[in-house]
């Protein structure tokens, strides 16, 4: 008999917990190997360029939130998943993407599942990993048939089910710094 020689992976959800559930949650969606093929993260006030975004919408300045200083040029796959992104809440009317970023090799957003409603759409209840895994399977066969690109994401994703408006506000917080964190991780720091 052989050894089961593969690590194995440890549960990434909450015990006894019901993922249809009405509320906030934050999600963490990772590309394949780390690979940047999301976006770049560009200081502009030392490279020159003019942010010419507009701040109509908090939720959707550049390509997700960040701060203004810090802009996120999309690559082709970055595009896909921004499309994708915005067409959760036609394909699951009862779940709206609150806030989001696309990073070069993740993305953050707070997705919002409304309960049970009465709505038409795939699924009026979906639970949380519906919607991720048809974001990222919809996003996967997009990027395939455009780009050529054979797997994006890794397997799985990470969650967090936001508890509190104070820990709301830290999960959005959080993704908002987060292109400026990645410069001075990434970039500045080779400068």
């Amino acid at each position: 008999m052989m050894e089961n020689v593969l690590p194995q992976r440890k549960p990434t959800r909450l015990r006894d917990f019901d993922y249809s559930r009405e509320g906030a949650y934050f999600i963490t969606i990772c590309t394949r190997d780390r690979m940047q093929v999301l976006s770049e993260i560009v200081n502009i006030t030392s490279d020159g360029d003019k942010l010419t975004t507009s701040r109509r919408n908090l939720s959707m300045v550049g390509e997700g939130l960040a701060p203004p200083e810090f802009q996120i040029r999309l690559k082709p796959c970055g595009e896909i998943v921004k499309e994708q992104l915005h067409l959760i809440t036609t394909r699951f009317t009862t779940v709206t993407v609150e806030d989001y970023v696309i990073m070069p090799d993740h993305i953050h957003a707070i997705i919002y599942l409304h309960g049970d409603v009465e709505a038409g759409g795939a699924s009026p209840s979906p639970t949380l990993n519906d919607v991720v895994c048809a974001f990222k399977s919809l996003t996967s066969r997009i990027c395939k048939q455009r780009l050529s690109v054979e797997k994006i994401f890794q397997r799985s994703y990470a969650e967090h089910v936001v508890r509190d408006k104070e820990d709301y506000e830290t999960r959005r917080r959080y993704i908002y710094e987060n292109p400026m964190r990645w410069y001075y991780k990434y970039i500045f720091k080779g400068e």
